[in-house]
């Protein structure tokens, strides 16, 4: 395979170039510094895709859904990615990366994209590099972007602060009525779904949920209802939005159309509110912090046998604490500057 100079990939990405769209893509996710420049440039013709998030609790069936979602979504007429995050090992750092398999009925679709991601460590559901990956496939022309998280429960926030829109995936019988709540994670969703609906204690479950954004409604505690316009502007009108508690069958279909259907109206609520362009920023703002530390970790780390060992030793023998030895590195390292 020859090697393709990252500009040139960049061109072919925006032509829809399929296997111009996966090396690029593995170039983001391996953040080598020569992607660098090309993945900035993608950034620039990117902005048109609906991002969605997918998350819940490991079982609950989020990549049966996303599948079913697809094609749903495909009938419509509109070109869907998949970003699926798949855990890494924490002895060999490798990952299944199953979601192909899970998804073959919808990966031969030529208007589908399935890219699978390992998290190699990264926690809060995300894999480093997912969001340039979906820079690339946005500037690529597919109208929605999917964003499957790996499903690790209490930490997996990261995708509210990545997508337009969050759907919380539930299934009932995984051991708590509403796995959400424990997980910490309900009052991400704009949108609940209720998977494997056809089971007999699913009623149960939706009730529960049904309930319990209820009672937070009631005590003041607006989960999704009231959004925030964009800093230093003010909304083109209030967005209200209490997040819908669907129940699906991904085995039967049942629920999927209406799981679309809330989707797009949240998007389309988002759009004519000006929340859009809030959510935007906030994502812009998180994937800058984000890109500053790890400028800093890679600063850190080439100065790891240097100025950060002698700061340790003095740390380690009480000559300084760890909150001046930090600012005296990060004055040292000429952080905001090109040292």
């Amino acid at each position: 395979m020859s090697y393709v100079p990252s500009a040139e990939l960049v061109a072919r990405v925006l032509e829809g170039n399929l296997r111009a769209i996966a090396r690029l893509a593995t170039r983001a996710e391996s953040g080598v510094d020569e992607a660098r420049m090309a993945l900035d440039d993608v950034f620039r013709h990117a902005g048109r895709a609906h991002i969605v998030g997918i998350t819940g609790v490991p079982g609950s069936g989020k990549s049966t859904l996303v599948t079913a979602l697809t094609a749903a979504i495909r009938r419509t007429g509109r070109k869907v990615a998949i970003v699926a995050i798949d855990p890494s090992s924490p002895f060999s750092g490798g990952s299944i990366l199953g979601d192909r398999i899970r998804m073959g009925e919808v990966a031969g679709d030529p208007g589908v994209f399935v890219r699978s991601m390992a998290t190699r460590g990264a926690l809060g559901g995300l894999a480093r590099g997912a969001l340039e990956v979906v820079d690339v496939l946005d500037a690529a022309g597919f109208d929605v972007v999917v964003i499957e998280t790996v499903g690790v429960g209490q930490d997996e926030v990261d995708v509210a602060r990545a997508a337009h829109t969050t759907v919380v995936v539930s299934a009932p019988g995984l051991g708590d009525d509403i796995q959400a709540i424990k997980a910490g994670i309900l009052e991400i969703a704009d949108i609940h779904a209720v998977s494997k609906c056809d089971r007999p204690d699913a009623n149960r479950t939706i009730a529960d949920l049904k309930n319990m954004l209820a009672m937070a409604v009631g005590a003041g505690t607006r989960y999704g209802v009231r959004l925030t316009s964009k800093p230093g502007a003010a909304p083109d009108r209030e967005l209200e939005w209490r997040p819908p508690v669907i129940a699906t069958s991904s085995q039967r279909g049942d629920g999927v159309d209406e799981l679309l259907t809330a989707i797009d109206r949240h998007y389309a609520a988002l759009r004519d509110s000006g929340e859009l362009d809030a959510r935007r920023a906030r994502i812009a703002e998180r994937r800058m912090l984000a890109a500053a530390e790890d400028i800093l970790r890679t600063r850190f780390a080439q100065h790891r046998d240097g100025r950060v060992a002698e700061l340790l030793g003095a740390i380690c023998e009480r000559q300084v604490s760890p909150h001046a030895a930090a600012t005296r590195l990060l004055d040292e390292l000429n952080v905001g500057g090109h040292a």
